[in-house]
């Protein structure tokens, strides 16, 4: 099955039912990378709140 073939069918669902293909979806792509991922757990994640480098860059070419 394609995207093209599942696509409609995900837009009629309701905002529910997409959380939980996401949860879904989080889970088969966790099982295809081996990286276990421990409910309750927290995990480093990047954001750019502290890239003041970046944001100069982006400044300079405005």
């Amino acid at each position: 099955m394609s995207w093209t073939d599942v696509w409609p069918e995900v837009q009629t669902l309701s905002r529910l039912d997409k959380i939980r293909l996401i949860q879904y979806l989080v889970q088969e792509m966790e099982r295809d990378e081996e990286i276990p991922i421990s409910p309750g757990r927290s995990y480093p994640m990047w954001s750019p709140d502290r890239a003041f480098s970046a944001a100069a860059t982006l400044l300079q070419a405005v």
